[in-house]
C-alpha cells in the first residue's frame, strides 16, 4: 500500500493537470452556492469524520446515560459541542450514508434501500467538492458502497466496500400477517460474548488504517477529510466478555405501556412481522440490551485509540473531529428491534463536534438538525462550494453563536424493506410528525404526532386529536416543502424503481439459490 501522506501530492498533480478547478466543478454540477462562514484566514482545518453504525444516541454518557462507559465520547464532548436533537435522514445504513455522500434526501437520489446506489459513480459528492477545495478526500472503512463505486473518495486501510447493488425491492401486502421467525432467530442467535465477529474484525481494521494514516501524515501534506466508517454497535451483538460484564443484570428492560404496541401504525406491525419479533423471549431482550451496551463501550474504546493517535500527531491541533452515526437501534423499545422506524431510538443519532481552536468545549445545542445540515457544515468548514440543489443548511452560525437563529427542523424518510408503504418524518420544535403513505386503495394514509417534551417516550399519538388538526396540516406542509415533493409521489417512484432494478444480480444471493 502506498504511503497515506503521498495522497496529497498525487491529488494536487491530478488537479493541476485537469486545468482550472472550477471548470471541472462546472462539468460535475458543483459550481453552486459558496459555503457560509468559510474558514478564517490561516485556518485550513483537517476534518476527521467518524461515523458508526446503529448507535442509539441515548447509550452514551454525553447524552445522560450514567450506566454506559464511554470515556472517549465523554472527552470528545468535554472538548466539543453535543447536539441533543440530531437526526439521520433515513434510519437505514445505505440510504443514510448516501445522504452523507450526496448531500440530498434519498427521495431525490433514488437511494431507497440497502440495495441501492447513487445514479452514477461521478455523481456530485461531498468527496468531490472537498477535493475541489484542495482537500484529500479519504475513506477508511465501510460506507456500504457498491464494489465498483467510491464517489470521489480515495480508499485507505484496505477494501472494505465489496457489495453488489441490484436496485430491487418490494412491499409487504398490507394484509399480510406472516411472521418471519427465521429472520428473528438468525439475528438473536448472534447475541453472545466472543472475540470474533464480522463487526469486530472490520472495525479493528478501520482503527489500524486510521492509525497508520495519522502516524504518517504531516502538516505540509495539506488538509484532509478522512471518513472513518465503523460498523459497531450494529448487530451481531457479539462482544468480548470484559465489555459485557459491567452491564450484566443492570440494563433496565423496555417500557411498554398497555395498548401502545397494538395502537402503532400498520407499517410498524409489518416491521415486527418482517423481522420476526412479534414475540420475543424476555431473557433474550435483556441479554441483547446488555450486549449492546458492551458493544457501544467497545466502539468507544476503538474511537479512543483514534483520538489518542490524533492528539499525538502533528496534524492533531488543526483537526476537527466529528462523531455521528448513520441511525440508531430500537433495542426492544416499542417492541421493535434494529432501526427502520421513526421513533427516537432509531431516527435520532449522536452528533459531537470538537475543535477547541474555534469552539469552547462542553457546549450543547438543543434544537433539531439533520445529516444534510452536517454535510453543509463540513463543506463550510472546508471553504468548499456545494451545488445549488443540495439540501440542508450549515450549522456554523449557530455553533459560533448559540443565540443565532436556527430553523429547528429535521426530516427523515424510510422507503426500504419489511413495510407496506414508505413514510417520512418531520421534527420541528417540540413535536414530531410522521406521515405513512397509503399502501393501496383499501388502506388510507396514517399519521403520528408526538409532543417530545410532554411525552419523550412517544407513547401517546396525538394525530387523531381535533385540537392538533392545524398543527398536523402545518407540519405536513412543512414536510413536503422540506423534501421537495409529497411522500405519496416518492412512494410511487420508489416502487417503480424497485420493479425495474439495475439489471444486476447479487452474486451472494445467486450462489445461495444455486446451492
Amino acid at each position: 500500500m502506498s504511503k497515506p501522506h503521498a495522497v496529497r501530492r498525487r491529488t494536487f498533480l491530478k488537479t493541476a493537470a485537469a486545468g482550472a478547478a472550477w471548470a471541472g466543478a462546472a462539468r460535475l454540477g458543483l459550481a453552486g452556492r459558496t459555503a457560509r462562514a468559510a474558514p478564517r484566514a490561516g485556518d485550513r482545518p483537517n476534518i476527521l469524520f467518524i461515523i458508526s453504525d446503529e448507535h442509539n444516541a441515548s447509550i452514551a454518557r454525553p447524552y445522560g446515560n450514567d450506566l454506559v462507559r464511554t470515556p472517549a465520547f465523554d472527552r470528545l464532548a468535554e472538548r466539543g459541542m453535543t447536539f441533543d436533537s440530531f437526526y439521520c435522514n433515513s434510519p437505514l445504513c445505505v440510504p443514510s450514508r448516501m445522504t452523507v455522500t450526496a448531500g440530498k434526501y434519498i427521495s431525490r437520489t433514488g437511494a431507497w434501500s440497502n440495495a441501492c446506489w447513487l445514479p452514477s459513480d461521478d455523481y456530485p459528492s461531498l468527496a468531490r467538492i472537498l477535493t475541489q477545495a484542495g482537500y484529500d478526500a479519504l475513506l477508511c472503512g465501510k460506507m456500504h458502497y457498491d464494489r465498483t463505486r467510491r464517489y470521489g473518495f480515495t480508499e485507505i486501510g484496505g477494501n472494505m466496500n465489496r457489495s453488489t447493488k441490484t436496485g430491487r425491492g418490494g412491499r409487504r401486502d398490507a394484509d399480510n400477517e406472516a411472521v418471519n421467525v427465521k429472520a428473528r432467530d438468525g439475528r438473536f442467535k448472534a447475541f453472545h460474548t466472543g472475540t470474533k465477529s464480522s463487526i469486530l474484525q472490520h472495525d479493528q481494521a478501520v482503527t489500524a488504517g486510521v492509525l497508520e494514516f495519522l502516524n504518517t501524515r504531516r502538516t505540509e501534506d495539506g488538509p484532509f477529510f478522512l471518513l472513518a466508517g465503523y460498523l459497531a454497535p450494529h448487530f451481531p451483538l457479539i462482544v468480548p466478555e470484559p465489555f459485557w460484564k459491567p452491564y450484566e443484570g443492570k440494563v433496565p428492560m423496555p417500557v411498554l405501556p398497555e395498548g401502545h404496541v397494538a395502537g402503532q401504525p400498520l407499517n410498524y406491525h409489518h416491521l415486527r412481522r418482517g423481522f420476526g419479533v412479534v414475540e420475543t423471549d424476555p431473557a433474550t431482550v435483556r441479554l441483547g440490551r446488555e450486549l449492546y451496551y458492551g458493544l457501544t463501550q467497545w466502539l468507544d474504546d476503538q474511537v479512543g485509540k483514534v483520538l489518542k493517535a490524533l492528539a499525538a500527531s502533528p496534524v492533531g491541533e488543526n483537526t476537527i473531529v466529528v462523531y455521528t452515526s448513520d441511525h440508531g437501534e430500537n433495542m426492544g423499545e416499542h417492541h421493535l428491534w434494529w432501526k427502520n422506524c421513526m421513533f427516537e431510538h432509531a431516527a435520532r443519532v449522536p452528533l459531537i463536534v470538537s475543535w477547541p481552536k474555534r469552539w469552547a468545549g462542553g457546549q450543547r445545542r438543543t434544537q433539531a438538525a439533520g445529516m444534510v445540515d452536517l454535510v453543509q457544515t463540513v463543506a463550510a468548514l472546508a471553504g468548499a462550494r456545494t451545488p445549488d440543489d443540495w439540501n440542508g443548511d450549515s450549522l456554523l452560525g449557530w455553533m459560533d453563536d448559540p443565540k443565532a437563529d436556527w430553523k429547528d427542523l429535521a426530516a427523515s424518510e424510510y422507503y426500504a424493506h419489511n413495510i407496506a408503504s414508505g413514510y417520512a418524518m418531520l421534527r420541528q420544535g417540540r413535536h414530531k410528525y410522521v406521515y405513512h403513505t397509503p399502501p393501496d386503495a383499501q388502506h388510507a394514509a396514517e399519521r403520528e404526532l408526538y409532543d417530545l417534551v410532554a411525552d419523550p417516550g412517544e407513547f401517546t399519538n396525538l394525530a387523531a386529536a381535533a385540537e392538533h388538526a392545524d398543527r398536523i396540516a402545518a407540519m405536513h406542509k412543512a414536510l413536503v416543502a422540506e423534501l421537495g415533493r409529497h411522500p405519496d409521489e416518492s412512494e410511487q417512484r420508489c416502487r417503480a424503481d424497485y420493479a425495474k432494478g439495475y439489471g444486476r444480480v447479487n452474486p451472494k444471493k445467486n450462489n445461495k439459490k444455486r446451492a
